[in-house]
């Protein structure tokens, strides 16, 4: 795909998007681009994007896009109790494959994750304690690769219960 690169300095640019992902792309660029530096990104029809260069060499260069964090959240208390753990679950990014993370806490409402990727306040993910149905979270904060997820639907007690029973005891692994 063609587009353009607007430049710090106020210049444009043509370039030729190589490749595309959700984080970034690679772009063939006629002018030198040195990491760090900021651009913006334009397809005729796609739109314009803030991106940063993490590398430039011999005409080619990677971008990742720059995301704008929704503003913070207002601190909403837990609500229950957090149990400690340390376990294994899948995760799913939508539009994404699924993946393994560790667990390192759990209450009827949510869980402390660390993430493969890192994901954006407010992004729906899809986690699966294994044994149970799937269920949607919403990532509340992050710091690095870690964050805390809030389920949509909280487990019920019961399952609950069954679950960390089996987390914590001697069939720790899911």
């Amino acid at each position: 795909m063609r587009g353009h690169a607007a430049l710090e300095d106020g210049t444009t640019t043509e370039i030729l998007l190589l490749d595309l992902s959700y984080e970034g792309c690679g772009v063939e660029i006629p002018v030198e681009l040195k990491a760090g530096q900021s651009i913006i990104l334009s397809v005729l029809g796609r739109g314009a994007i803030k991106a940063d260069v993490r590398w430039y060499a011999a005409g080619k260069a990677g971008l990742v896009f720059q995301v704008d964090e929704p503003a913070a959240k207002q601190h909403r208390p837990r609500t229950n109790e957090r149990i400690p753990l340390t376990a294994e679950v899948s995760i799913r990014r939508l539009g994404k494959a699924n993946y393994r993370v560790a667990v390192f806490d759990l209450s009827l409402d949510g869980c402390k994750v660390e993430f493969v990727e890192r994901l954006r306040i407010e992004e729906h993910v899809l986690i699966k304690f294994d044994g149970l149905e799937i269920l949607e979270a919403e990532v509340c904060w992050t710091e690095g690769y870690r964050g805390g997820l809030r389920f949509e639907k909280a487990i019920h007690p019961a399952v609950f219960d069954m679950l960390i029973a089996r987390l914590t005891g001697s069939d720790a692994s899911l």
